[in-house]
């Protein structure tokens, strides 16, 4: 009897690695996350030596400037670079944070410690945007493209997770300052392998106005577009509970438990294991569900656990009261992970090709934006009112976050939109499909917002929506 044929299998994230490109590119990002991950640490013991008792208001100030430099210079960086080739920019960068990193020994007033942050983070500020907006074009194909995003989350959290006990082994052997080495030695090998890399040349789009008005388009194109308000939404939700987790563990584990201090760490780990576990399932459940469907599912989640961490520190520790945590923070880590990795999708799906870079760094300046709201109001708010008000606080902004995404983001949101051009003049390029109708021309593409659209189609510009194909094959839209 013959047996029944079997599910087709799924490639696991690890297997975009066999594209030498994307393999190049990736290892440039882990290695640069490690020198990262080496420099916060040796920044934390600098810190302490400088100013001893002081040290947690000079890291605060370091962190304060680092997302101030996201929320600023992303989108300012990329409009003035917008002409240059993406390998030059993200070399670039990786050689200026590697002298920035290098230089971090050297100093000897904190305020010196804040300038050499700004420069660094704002080189981080270009960088990431840049290859964001590359890894699309070398990877085409929509699954691809979803493993290489699952990759990238799984990168950002083993970093998390390991690179302090990296730090911690390698102090047993040497001095703190040279874990700045490990840190320019990691961009520096970084931006070899980015220089070693040929990477695809996109058409540049001639934008009208200086500067200002190039960094701004990336605004303009979340604002404009229905389901990357959504994706900002979603972002502010992520952001409720990543503060709670990242800013707040201490209270919760030391304070309210009376755990030792090893225990925050295992906090910390509960939650990157959630966010792991989560980016390596992720292809395969998107294969089954719409990015819309995931993505709200898991932030609809962070108001409910933040509830329950509101219960938990509000009441009595147990014995139950240490795994209700590890699973609390594994939750969280597993929603975020959700929502943030097909964020990418969403933005290429929005964004025309040459637009990617505006597009990825005005997500990287507005999402980081979100965290400078939440980190503060968790971190004040929580001695002045207790954990149960700031994990219900935080709970209340994810909840308010997740609704106004899900009343953005259209349920039928197909790729395809008719709509009207009622300003193109006859003859135009653009319209070489269109036919004449009322007010204009129609005809219908896969719709974003670019030099020909400058606002999403509404009842009046759509006259009717089909649903486009699946885009399962390739992520590149006729235009």
């Amino acid at each position: 009897m013959p047996s029944a044929p079997s599910a087709p299998s799924v490639p696991s994230p690890r297997s975009v690695l066999r594209n030498g490109t994307y393999r190049r590119l990736f290892t440039a990002q882990v290695v640069a996350l490690v020198g990262t991950g080496l420099a916060t640490v040796a920044l934390s013991l600098l810190a302490y030596d400088l100013a001893g008792e002081g040290a947690p208001a000079v890291l605060g100030t370091a962190l304060a400037i680092k997302m101030i430099a996201y929320v600023t210079v992303a989108p300012l960086v990329t409009a003035v670079a917008a002409r240059v080739p993406r390998r030059i920019v993200m070399v670039a960068a990786d050689l200026t944070r590697a002298g920035a990193a290098l230089a971090l020994p050297l100093v000897t007033e904190v305020w010196q410690i804040h300038v050499l942050i700004l420069l660094l983070q704002a080189a981080s500020a270009a960088f990431t945007p840049a290859f964001q907006a590359t890894i699309p074009e070398v990877l085409p194909d929509e699954q691809d493209y979803t493993r290489a995003l699952s990759m990238s989350r799984i990168a950002y959290d083993l970093e998390s997770l390991f690179s302090p006990v990296l730090a911690a082994a390698l102090l047993t052997v040497v001095s703190y300052d040279r874990l700045f080495a490990g840190t320019v030695a990691g961009f520096l090998a970084a931006a070899a392998l980015v220089t070693a890399t040929a990477l695809p040349r996109p058409d540049p789009v001639e934008r009208t106005g200086g500067v200002y008005a190039k960094a701004a388009f990336g605004t303009r194109l979340f604002r404009a577009t229905p389901r990357l308000r959504a994706l900002l939404a979603l972002d502010l939700a992520v952001a409720a509970g990543g503060a709670v987790v990242f800013v707040d563990t201490v209270a919760a584990v030391r304070g309210h438990l009376d755990r030792p201090a090893g225990a925050v760490s295992v906090a910390l780990g509960a939650y990157g294991a959630g966010s792991v576990l989560t980016a390596l399932a992720l292809p395969r459940l998107l294969r089954r569900s719409t990015d819309r469907t995931v993505m709200l599912r898991a932030a609809a989640s962070l108001p409910v656990v933040l509830t329950a961490v509101a219960v938990l520190t509000a009441t009595a520790p147990g014995t139950w009261s240490w795994p209700a945590l590890l699973g609390a923070w594994a939750t969280i880590g597993a929603a975020c992970s959700a929502v943030l990795t097909p964020g990418g999708r969403v933005v290429r799906r929005s964004t025309a090709d040459a637009d990617l870079p505006a597009a990825f760094a005005a997500r990287f300046s507005l999402s980081h934006g979100c965290w400078l709201l939440t980190y503060p109001l968790a971190g004040w708010l929580a001695p002045w009112a207790g954990l149960p008000l700031t994990a219900a606080a935080l709970g209340a902004v994810a909840l308010a976050a997740t609704a106004a995404a899900a009343v953005a983001w259209p349920v039928r949101d197909p790729e395809r939109l008719d709509h009207v051009h009622p300003d193109l003049p006859p003859g135009h390029p653009h319209l070489a499909d269109a036919r004449p109708a009322v007010g204009g021309w129609l005809h219908g593409h896969h719709y974003v917002i670019d030099q020909h659209h400058h606002r999403w189609p509404g009842r009046d510009g759509a006259r009717r929506k089909t649903p486009g194909r699946s885009r399962q094959g390739s992520l590149r839209s006729p235009r």
